[in-house]
């Protein structure tokens, strides 16, 4: 199990300008972006025991964040 935080300017360094701009300009990017980081920030917090969470829902909230 991993514990490093995916964040989308680090899984894709090189798109980091394009995810920027993307975000100030396309409103439907930027809200599914907000979907992602909020996903991804509780994740995060359930792997580092931060937030307590069952097996299944960490498992959901990974698939969750495929999408």
């Amino acid at each position: 199990m991993s514990h490093v935080p995916h964040e989308l300017h680090e899984e894709f360094p090189e798109a980091a300008e394009k995810l920027h701009q993307l975000k100030i300009g396309d409103s439907h990017f930027a809200r599914l972006a907000d979907e992602y980081h909020n996903i991804n920030r509780e994740v995060h917090r359930i792997e580092t025991d931060v937030a307590p969470a069952s097996d299944e829902v960490l498992e959901d909230l990974k698939k969750k964040r495929l999408f």
